[in-house]
């Protein structure tokens, strides 16, 4: 699979290159690229909110993957969104397609009233990086509140869980990922 890192608006460097590191580990055979950051569309702010509708964002995304350049695109933002009648969302992604974005905001420690913490910081991108590409690939959400795949409605549920994946979600995975090559 050919992975393409799409920062949405300012994204840390560190996150990107993190993320590019450990993704290439946990699909295998997948060969990850940054690419050129893209402006967070202005349509998607709500300031009544003060909170960005994920869809928009995710439909821009999904619009700069451009024909041959890759097989899935995942955006990286900075910043806090909705989604629907959920209150915020870590991520988002088309099921079995090819777009995914996740969320940094309330990723962040600091956004808890905690000190900041690197380390516990890039677990959960990680995380919701893993979860919202395991989506493209076709799987839903995962009963097992350790796999990688089980819905996160608060931060505890994305502490409690791994990045990684279960057995039967694994399986599933590496059979996705038999398509690309």
């Amino acid at each position: 699979m050919r992975l393409i890192l799409k920062p949405v608006g300012s994204v840390d460097d560190k996150v990107l290159l993190f993320l590019a590191i450990q993704l290439k580990k946990i699909f295998p055979g997948t060969s990850v690229r940054i690419s050129d950051a893209i402006s967070l569309p202005i349509s998607a702010y709500n300031p009544k909110r003060g909170q960005y509708r994920s869809s928009l964002i995710l439909e821009e995304v999904l619009s700069n993957l451009k024909p041959g350049e890759g097989d899935r695109i995942l955006g990286v933002a900075d910043v806090d969104a909705y989604s629907g009648s959920l209150n915020f969302v870590f991520g988002e992604a088309y099921v079995n397609g090819k777009a995914a974005i996740i969320y940094l905001e309330r990723l962040k420690p600091e956004f808890y009233g905690m000190s900041p913490k690197e380390e516990l910081f890039l677990e959960r991108v990680l995380k919701e990086a893993v979860h919202e590409i395991g989506h493209t690939l076709g799987l839903s959400h995962c009963k097992n509140p350790r796999c990688v795949m089980h819905f996160s409605n608060s931060i505890l549920d994305t502490d409690f869980k791994d990045y990684n994946f279960c057995d039967r979600c694994k399986k599933l995975v590496e059979e996705a990922l038999r398509k690309f090559k």
